[in-house]
């Protein structure tokens, strides 16, 4: 019975240790490290660094102690660093404490999120296009000719801008469609107008969106109509 009680004492201890010793690490950099083209040597220092910020609080851990816990050949950190900071993973900063005024270096791993950040967004940017090409093929399928006109909104897009789109712009493009409810025909006039006016870029397409649906423009004939009133109020003014 003592000895019961002592191995769950010490399996407390143990499950206490792990779960106080926990590292949050990105699950995107686990998953697409690869598509990042990181090495896994590369993938695991950026591991290791954030366990030592957040298991040991130090910032600036010695080459000689991440080698000791990565069992790496000496030199090999230190080239590895120099890399992630050349491709932007990593940034060494030089700061001074407030209270005692001593400098000391810390690893800043802000460029390791963005690079994460941007990772995700273009992945979930493909996958909504990928999504809307293959109901726009379904429909397509049904041999509906109305729905031919509202097909490939983004490489609309893309040929008016004449480049690809970012990541951020196609999700401007669904949010309008999905969360503004504008119709794409809609859509497409604003572009045109954007086109028209020589302001080609997004911002101005979305104001030229907000000022119909504040004035209850829903398509595209509604749309040329307001657009023809308000061109013909302003050559009358002049």
């Amino acid at each position: 019975m003592a000895m019961n009680e002592g191995w769950k004492i010490w399996a407390n201890g143990i499950a206490y240790g792990l779960e106080n010793g926990t590292v949050n690490v990105p699950a995107a950099l686990l998953g697409h490290y690869r598509r990042l083209k990181l090495s896994d040597m590369e993938a695991m220092l950026l591991i290791h660094l954030l366990h030592f910020r957040q298991s040991r609080g130090s910032e600036f851990p010695p080459l000689a102690e991440i080698e000791q816990v990565m069992s790496a050949p000496s030199g090999t950190v230190a080239s590895a660093i120099r890399k992630l900071i050349k491709d932007g993973w990593l940034v060494i900063d030089q700061v001074t404490d407030e209270r005692t005024g001593v400098q000391s270096e810390h690893y800043h791993l802000n460029g390791m999120y963005k690079k994460l950040s941007v990772c995700l967004a273009e992945g979930f940017a493909a996958e909504r296009k990928e999504a809307r090409l293959q109901d726009r093929g379904q429909l397509e399928d049904t041999g509906e000719p109305d729905n031919l006109p509202a097909r490939n909104l983004f490489v609309v897009f893309e040929q008016e801008f004449a480049r690809p789109l970012s990541p951020m712009e196609c999700e401007t493009i669904s949010g309008w469609i999905d969360q503004d409810g504008y119709p794409e025909e809609l859509i497409r006039m604003a572009l045109k107008e954007a086109v028209f006016a020589g302001k080609v870029h997004f911002r101005y397409i979305d104001r030229i969106l907000l000022e119909w649906s504040r004035n209850r423009v829903r398509t595209a004939d509604e749309a040329k109509a307001y657009t023809q009133r308000f061109r013909g109020s302003g050559s009358g003014s002049k």
